[in-house]
């Protein structure tokens, strides 16, 4: 039976998500709980395992599990990478809340940060969790030939830096208020400041498992797709979303003048684009067979969350 693009997609519409990432989740909590011992001095420590374990859908250290899987690489591969990930991750969201950046009090239903721990502290843990972060991957990472782990330390510095995340930050900040932004400078904040993390979560468990080009070349297109389109559901979400559903405030796009795809595009436009950014991220990785359900179930997740 030759088997097509489209009956794998259907195929993966009945890959069971939720029982897959409950366990994943679970192993990245273990692994996280174990990295992050609380030592002196006990602040910063409990500064930074507040964020790191106020919840959140653990979506970019599955991503790198779920692609180190499907090259053959091994769970215990790529979990150091994985935990570095969500650290990071963590760091952003941390900064982000902060006075001087979106200033918002309420991240996943809890206090943010700073709102706990103060401005300072906040800011030196985001600096921590950051830092540590890539110590781990070097320590902890067992079987993995150097070059291909100096590979992805490359990808994630310049995920997180001003070619990726904080460039992105930067142009976002300046298009507040303005009213003439364009799409394709949308594209630019969100390719770097949501995409770029995505997409280094993706393809750094390619280079572990020790990938080809063209097998990280997919990954990667796949990564860009669901990483905007990840973006544009956020920014409906704040418009149609409630607090107690988003952990979150809402409306706060729309109060600060930020350019958003729903400003832009309007409602049911950028509805049309994220699905279309999904199946075209599914399409990268059909022909991976069987291996690649849980990147297209996770990739039709992304249009279906509601928060």
């Amino acid at each position: 039976m030759v088997v097509t693009g489209q009956t794998h997609s259907n195929q993966a519409s009945q890959f069971d998500l939720k029982g897959y990432l409950a366990v994943r989740q679970q192993q990245v909590e273990t692994a996280l709980d174990r990295a992050f011992p609380v030592v002196y001095p006990d602040k910063i420590y409990e500064a930074m395992r507040y964020s790191l374990f106020a919840g959140g859908k653990r979506l970019r250290p599955v991503l790198c599990l779920a692609t180190c899987d499907l090259l053959g690489g091994t769970t215990d591969m790529a979990m150091p990478t994985a935990c570095a990930l969500e650290m990071i991750h963590t760091m952003s969201l941390i900064h982000d809340d902060l006075p001087a950046m979106d200033n918002d009090d309420y991240r996943r239903g809890k206090l943010t940060n700073h709102k706990v721990f103060g401005e300072a502290v906040a800011i030196l843990a985001g600096d921590g969790l950051l830092a540590y972060a890539f110590e781990h991957i070097v320590e902890e990472t067992k079987n993995v030939p150097s070059d291909r782990l100096i590979k992805v330390v490359s990808r994630l510095g310049r995920a997180v830096g001003a070619a990726g995340l904080v460039g992105g930050q930067v142009v976002d900040l300046d298009c507040e208020g303005k009213k003439d932004v364009s799409l394709d400078t949308l594209n630019f904040i969100h390719t770097h400041k949501t995409a770029a993390l995505l997409e280094a979560s993706v393809v750094s468990g390619g280079i572990l498992a020790g990938g080809s080009d063209s097998d990280i070349q997919r990954l990667s297109r796949y990564a860009q797709a669901i990483g905007l389109a990840f973006q544009i559901v956020d920014d409906l979400l704040d418009i149609t979303s409630t607090q107690e559903e988003l952990g979150k405030s809402i409306g706060k796009d729309m109060n600060v003048e930020k350019a958003t795809y729903p400003r832009l595009l309007g409602m049911e436009e950028s509805r049309r684009q994220a699905e279309q950014l999904v199946e075209s991220a599914k399409a990268e990785v059909a022909g991976f067979g069987e291996v690649a359900f849980p990147l297209m179930a996770i990739a039709e997740y992304i249009t279906a969350r509601k928060n």
